[in-house]
């Protein structure tokens, strides 16, 4: 069984790979991951995000309203983790030693 990496992780990989001045195999090989691993990664975000090239579904309000919540969840999240990040970069130099 593969071994799990932290979802920080795996969306730090895929930001770097989508910005596509390296190669995925680079990319893989930066990251200590196979580049089976990143594509796989990468076909679920793309999947994940509406990037997938594909035979277009029809779609509902519904589904619709979904994605764009879905989206925008992703985006808060992301935005808490870099706030948690720099609060304990601050946080570290405010403790005693």
């Amino acid at each position: 069984m593969p071994t799990p990496y932290p979802m920080e992780f795996g969306r730090d990989v895929i930001a770097v790979a989508r910005q596509g001045d390296r190669s995925i195999a680079q990319v893989a090989r930066s990251f200590g991951i196979s580049e089976s691993c990143l594509a796989r990664w990468l076909r679920v975000a793309d999947r994940e995000d509406g990037l997938a090239a594909g035979p277009p579904a029809p779609e509902s309000e519904d589904s619709a309203e979904l994605r764009e919540r879905r989206k925008r969840n992703r985006q808060l999240e992301q935005e808490n983790e870099i706030l948690r990040r720099a609060a304990a970069y601050f946080a570290r130099d405010v403790l005693p030693k």
